[in-house]
């Protein structure tokens, strides 16, 4: 009888105990699944915030690098705004210096001129040619004042040259129109001679006229004068007719 009582009331206490139990369970399952929720959210918050501050560095980085690129174009800049000011200022002490220089150019061309004009006459008609090209170069406005002086410094250096140097040359006698051959020594003395050798002469600076030279002996010299001056020769003594210096009143 008591066994009986006995398990009647286990009866009655399992299915209650199943059932707190399963709540419990139930209970501890949902507490689980919210904990790992959580544990997601904070993973994923972390992750979140680990990212905005990677973002948050690389943008304080890259602020301070475009700090340091805008004062160094700020340097550049200002520099710049200095070099364009000293530009101007040169520019307008260059257009004070061109119109100084200009006049003093034409002149030179005017010197040089005369200076041909009054030489002997050795290749003529190519300086004469020289001095027209520098008269004409000076008109046009694409050449500058820069390119100007250097031309005609290089023209008075080419005759300065010329002073320095000895030459033959074949070119037409303007007396008689006959092709010679010319010996030119500096610009102290030019002689000529014929192809045969048979006529020789020489530029008179007084008379400023070409002559023939009669005496036998300097047929010879002059012949001898143009091959050493084509190095046909080797360097040799050769006398030739110089003028005398005039005296001066």
């Amino acid at each position: 009888m008591l066994t009986a009582c006995l398990f009647a009331q286990l009866a009655l206490i399992l299915p209650a105990a199943a059932q707190q139990l399963d709540a419990t369970v139930g209970a501890e399952t949902r507490i689980n699944e919210q904990s790992a929720e959580s544990q997601s959210r904070v993973t994923a918050l972390a992750r979140e915030s680990q990212d905005m501050l990677a973002e948050y560095r690389a943008v304080v980085s890259e602020t301070e690098s475009l700090k340091i690129y805008n004062d160094n174009l700020e340097s550049v800049v200002s520099s710049q705004r200095n070099e364009v000011e000293s530009i101007n200022r040169q520019l307008a002490g260059l257009e004070s210096t061109h119109r100084g220089v200009v006049p003093l150019m034409l002149e030179m061309i005017d010197t040089l001129d005369r200076m041909v004009e009054a030489d002997i006459p050795f290749h003529l008609s190519e300086r004469k040619a020289r001095v027209l090209r520098l008269r004409a170069m000076m008109d046009l406005a694409e050449v500058t004042v820069s390119e100007k002086y250097r031309q005609v410094m290089e023209a008075y250096l080419g005759e300065l040259e010329y002073g320095r140097t000895t030459e033959a040359y074949s070119d037409t006698l303007a007396s008689t129109g006959q092709t010679v051959d010319f010996l030119r020594v500096g610009r102290t003395l030019l002689v000529y001679q014929t192809s045969d050798h048979s006529v020789t002469g020489w530029f008179n600076p007084v008379t400023r006229g070409f002559e023939e030279l009669n005496d036998e002996r300097f047929r010879l010299e002059v012949k001898n004068g143009l091959a050493i001056a084509r190095n046909e020769k080797a360097p040799d003594l050769v006398m030739l007719p110089v003028p005398a210096p005039e005296a001066v009143e």
